[in-house]
């Protein structure tokens, strides 16, 4: 099986899960989605688990993963908020534009230099959103200053700075501690369940309740959801044991044009035409910054 032909299957399973994702977030609340997909999550990723290399594992390399998903964590929280808040056509285009991000901060606190295609895919992600979030606006700057005025789109910068963070860790365990994807993996939804625990205890008490009083048809669709999550990834580290990380990454983000576009007219969202040319436009931004990251 070629390398692309991984990225497209994660990049649909990725679609078909935020698609999941958006329907249980009507009825459920987004923590306690969070919490119970952290469970079935782990289920399923114990086979990672056996296929560990246990002897790469150092004390250090095992804190700063711990320390990384517990920043994961939130960012997810945040991700499922957006996504319970907002149409899913207008929180997922939003929620891809984390290379520009780390691009910036490289750029601002690294001191790293912007090239021509980085800066090109920042102007092009700020066209996108400027398009995704026009509304007849009276005010020029609307489609901008809604992420300041907006409670719903704080969700999404939360997210969006807590990505940029772990992606900088995520390269940091891989390249200086060379710990293994897998093992990285299985550990981290050890380390994911734990702090939803915790975050669980904290804002709303004993998580016993909840597992007793989840409907049926909550816990089915969260476990399709969690072994879909788990085929995404996997796949994702598959093909990426074929291809350059860029060109992967690049396949795996159509899926958010398809879970915007399909989830959009299967929840009946409007302005999908011009949601779908500023997403196109925001992912082209995208693969120009990710080449060089």
């Amino acid at each position: 099986m070629t390398w692309f032909l991984i990225a497209f299957i994660s990049a649909f399973l990725s679609a078909l899960a935020a698609i999941f994702q958006k329907k249980v977030l009507f009825k459920e609340s987004a923590l306690e989605f969070s919490f119970l997909l952290s469970i079935f999550n782990l289920i399923f990723a114990l086979p990672f688990l056996f296929l560990a290399d246990y002897s790469t594992i150092t004390l250090p390399s095992l804190f700063i993963l711990y320390g990384k998903t517990i920043l994961g964590a939130l960012a997810f929280w945040c991700v499922m908020l957006s996504l319970k808040n907002l149409e899913i056509s207008r929180a997922l285009p939003l929620l891809v534009i984390t290379p520009a991000f780390v691009a910036i901060f490289a750029f601002v606190f690294l001191s790293e230099s912007l090239n021509a295609y980085q800066i090109g895919g920042i102007g092009l992600i700020l066209v996108g959103t400027y398009i995704l979030e026009t509304r007849n606006n009276k005010e020029l700057l609307e489609p901008f200053l809604v992420f300041v005025r907006s409670k719903k789109y704080h969700y999404i910068i939360f997210a969006l700075l807590f990505f940029t963070t772990t992606s900088i860790i995520d390269k940091l365990l891989l390249s200086t501690y060379q710990l293994p994807p897998f093992t990285m993996l299985g550990f981290q939804q050890i380390f994911f369940l734990f702090n939803f625990i915790l975050i669980y205890i904290l804002a709303k008490g004993k998580p016993i309740k909840l597992l007793k009083e989840t409907n049926k048809d909550i816990y089915f669709w969260i476990i399709v959801i969690a072994v879909i999550t788990i085929g995404y990834r996997w796949t994702q580290i598959e093909a990426f044991k074929l291809a350059p990380i860029a060109l992967v990454l690049s396949i795996k983000r159509i899926s958010v044009f398809f879970a915007s576009i399909v989830g959009g007219k299967i929840f009946k969202e409007l302005n999908l035409i011009r949601k779908a040319i500023a997403t196109a436009i925001m992912l082209i931004g995208v693969f120009l910054i990710s080449q060089n990251l």
